[in-house]
């Protein structure tokens, strides 16, 4: 575990309010110790100044960077800032991952951010450590959202191991979730990135629907992997190394950008049609940047987009 030192506590996020998720957000750090290896992160933060401080790549993986400090820059924006409302905790990292746990920074951040009126939380994880907050955020209830990222059914528990080596099995994050069902705490779906060969089949996406509307969930996230960075490379890799040749191929050719876009087009639909076979489409909330999609997959997905939220340019 490598530290670093942070600039901001809350600060705007214009990304994720056009996503509908939060507008603001809170990080504490800039690599995530759950070490996902489809993760696009570095992508996006790979020219600040921590990588270069810690002397590591930010492709690497094995390690983490947290700035320990950042509930106290938190604290300082949640009282000085006017403008308030929903804060995503976090964007990047995960502030349950092991070296996030290791300095308390969820249940800290979640404390600095809530002893403010005005402000409002929504959690993101793949630990099941976010259960040990749950006294905190029942005691918050109506302003905290508790999600956890589902990226398949407890079936593919043992490729989800190998992909994400140090995130919560899947049964346990759904476990919790159903937890925090049980205890009145309100809930979301999402189900990001939904892998080929992993999670985009329609058995998987109905099973993983159904199971986040039994826990209340007021919105259902979802968005196919992000081929940015080596990621999918190095999930093809994992895969095939394991055993398991099947879902590697499966991984392999949506390398190849015509293919990514008929995995992004098919699994629109099938979202689409769990969501519908359901009667929830309106709690349906697709994430889609349509740049490496043709022009002709963009006049299918226009022609039935419900559920569908535009990014991008």
């Amino acid at each position: 575990m490598f530290t670093t030192k942070l600039c901001t506590g809350i600060r705007p996020t214009p990304e994720f309010e056009r996503k509908g998720l939060a507008k603001f957000s809170v990080n504490c750090g800039t690599k995530c110790g759950h070490d996902c290896l489809y993760c696009s992160t570095g992508a996006l933060v790979r020219m600040h100044h921590s990588f270069k401080d810690a002397g590591v790549s930010p492709f690497a993986s094995g390690y983490s960077i947290v700035d320990p400090a950042t509930p106290e820059r938190v604290a300082h924006d949640a009282s000085r800032l006017r403008s308030r409302g929903l804060i995503q905790l976090c964007t990047i990292v995960d502030a349950w991952a092991p070296e996030a746990q290791a300095h308390g920074l969820g249940r800290r951040c979640l404390a600095a951010i809530l002893s403010e009126p005005g402000w409002s939380v929504r959690i993101l994880t793949k630990n099941a450590a976010v259960r040990c907050d749950f006294d905190l955020i029942a005691k918050h209830r109506d302003r905290v959202l508790v999600g956890l990222s589902l990226t398949g059914t407890p079936a593919k528990e043992r490729e989800l191991a190998i992909i994400e080596p140090n995130a919560s099995p899947i049964s346990e994050r759904m476990a919790v979730l159903k937890e925090a069902h049980a205890l009145g705490l309100r809930t979301y779906g999402m189900l990001c990135p939904l892998l080929p060969g992993i999670a985009d089949d329609a058995n998987s996406v109905n099973e993983l629907v159904g199971f986040c509307l039994s826990c209340g969930a007021e919105e259902i996230f979802a968005e196919p992997v992000n081929a940015r960075g080596p990621g999918l490379r190095r999930v093809q890799e994992a895969l095939l190394a394991a055993g398991f040749a099947t879902e590697a191929e499966a991984v392999g050719r949506v390398r190849k950008r015509e293919l990514w876009a008929a995995y992004c087009t098919s699994l629109i639909r099938t979202m689409q049609s769990a969501m519908e076979s359901f009667d929830a489409s309106a709690k349906l909330r697709f994430l889609l940047y349509p740049a490496n999609l043709a022009e002709a997959d963009l006049r299918r997905i226009r022609q039935h987009d419900t559920g569908i939220r535009w990014l991008g340019k």
